[in-house]
């Protein structure tokens, strides 16, 4: 399935605030920004690009789009086109799908991260049929931990994952996320 297209665009959802769009190259120096920020990287177990070129070439081998018709996809805001990070669905290994999000943290607090997961959440279920969606992260990062309680998902396990010794894993079902009555 592929997910839903605009004219001229490579937009994949839209909020309220916010438009998701596919990285492009032109994303790398705001990649470089956000991935440099020391505070924003402390509990990724990622870690940050040396420079603006090994960002380009980060994205000039992302594929998710191309294998799965999904991935993570750069957030602006509506009111003034600005870059505030990313969030999308990342299918591993074409077995299981996770959510994931990262902001600049100019933007934390403000709302951003559960608006778009709620429309990452909705455009997983209901345009990629996908039958669960995992959300991780450290068990240190109480703000990530509470965007993913807000999205409804249920604690599921504590166990070590990409560079992170001790993350918390939430997840929902396809089922579950239907019969929500509000998300």
């Amino acid at each position: 399935m592929t997910p839903k297209r605009f004219p001229g665009e490579n937009i994949q959802f839209e909020t309220r605030r916010l438009f998701a769009r596919e990285w492009g190259l032109e994303d790398a120096g705001n990649l470089y920004l956000l991935n440099s920020d020391p505070k924003v990287m402390e509990y990724t177990g990622d870690r940050p690009f040396e420079s603006v070129r090994e960002a380009i070439q980060f994205l000039e081998n992302y594929m998710d789009y191309q294998k799965y018709g999904m991935g993570r996809w750069i957030l602006s805001r509506k009111e003034d086109g600005a870059f505030i990070g990313w969030c999308g669905l990342k299918m591993h290994a074409g077995e299981w799908t996770d959510l994931g999000f990262r902001l600049l943290r100019a933007y934390w607090g403000r709302g951003y991260a559960t608006e778009a997961g709620r429309a990452a959440l909705d455009l997983g279920f209901n345009t990629f049929g996908l039958p669960e969606i995992i959300g991780r992260a450290a068990a240190a990062n109480q703000a990530s931990l509470h965007v993913l309680e807000k999205l409804q998902m249920n604690f599921w396990k504590r166990e070590a994952c990409e560079g992170i010794p001790d993350a918390v894993y939430y997840r929902i079902s396809r089922e579950e996320y239907l019969n929500l009555a509000v998300l």
